[in-house]
């Protein structure tokens, strides 16, 4: 006889919740992360820092994306989009960035995206088979996040 109690079914109340819940937590990683490159796009100004500003500000712009993606995919599941980041937010998303190197900056920035990876490499099995359209959007999403990591560690090397 098969276990139905393994896997809750796509309509399970307490499932949704929980869908909405991780998605949420997404959300919230991603909003700290358009306040972050945003924040660095500015530190890094000057002409010989252009290429840093410009991917910075790219990255702000692709990140605010991605939340809205996320914001969306929350409200066509019934759920209400919370952008609250104070339970996330880390000493490295307050402290006072200047002094600090564009080294220091994109190292922050690249740590960021492999934790972003990690979570979105965790999140896809557990929506393969309980929500289709959610795991299609966080592979994008993951593409996407792999790509910004390769081009952050792009600009590190020398």
């Amino acid at each position: 006889m098969a276990d139905t109690h393994s896997q809750p079914s796509v309509t399970d109340p307490g499932d949704l919740e929980v869908r909405l819940t991780l998605l949420n937590a997404a959300l919230a990683t991603k909003v700290v992360c358009v306040r972050r490159y945003t924040r660095h796009a500015l530190l890094a100004g000057g002409a010989c820092h252009e290429a840093m500003r410009a991917a910075f500000g790219l990255h702000a712009r692709d990140e605010q994306g991605h939340a809205l993606r996320l914001a969306e995919r929350i409200q066509q599941l019934g759920g209400r989009p919370d952008f609250n980041i104070g339970g996330i937010m880390s000493s490295g998303d307050t402290q006072d960035d200047e002094g600090r190197t564009l080294v220091e900056l994109l190292r922050e920035n690249l740590e960021a995206e492999r934790i972003a990876i990690a979570s979105y490499r965790d999140l896809i099995p557990y929506f393969a088979e309980r929500d289709p359209t959610t795991r299609r959007l966080l592979e994008e999403l993951l593409d996407e996040e792999e790509a910004h990591a390769a081009a952050l560690h792009a600009l590190l090397k020398p």
